[in-house]
């Protein structure tokens, strides 16, 4: 249903429309809870430098777009290290960028961090060594 949407959109609006942004990121978060990675990694890349030049870097949806494509990277149980390293420059960016515009009592703002926290801590535990390799 949610690729249907996106598809409309795209068709009616564009892709440089605001309705079909959105669109995209609903479809693209339907597409990270149902576990397509790939496919919600490929929407999220084409989608982000669309709604950058369309509604700016600050603008909440292009944060939420960045946020998803972070989220995408970490839950990925086969997720890289390169993921996760790209994973946590893109959520300390966003969170930067959204206190910085939305302001640090936006609902936005502390989830954005506490995925930045998360996905650090995963980050960590995957770079480190256990006891048993070494």
């Amino acid at each position: 249903m949610h690729r249907d949407i996106y598809s409309g959109h795209v068709r009616l609006n564009g892709e440089e429309h605001k309705e079909t942004l959105i669109a995209a990121l609903n479809y693209a978060t339907n597409l990270n809870q149902l576990r397509h990675f790939e496919e919600a990694k490929s929407i999220l890349r084409k989608t982000i430098p669309v709604a950058r030049r369309v509604v700016g870097d600050g603008h909440e949806l292009t944060l939420r777009l960045r946020w998803e494509y972070a989220r995408v990277l970490f839950v990925d149980n086969v997720a890289t290290l390169d993921d996760l390293r790209e994973s946590v420059t893109t959520l300390e960016d966003t969170a930067r960028t959204a206190r910085r515009v939305l302001g640090g009592a936006h609902p936005l703002v502390p989830d954005i961090e506490n995925d930045l926290r998360n996905v650090r801590t995963v980050l960590r535990a995957r770079e480190t060594p256990s006891p048993r390799s070494a």
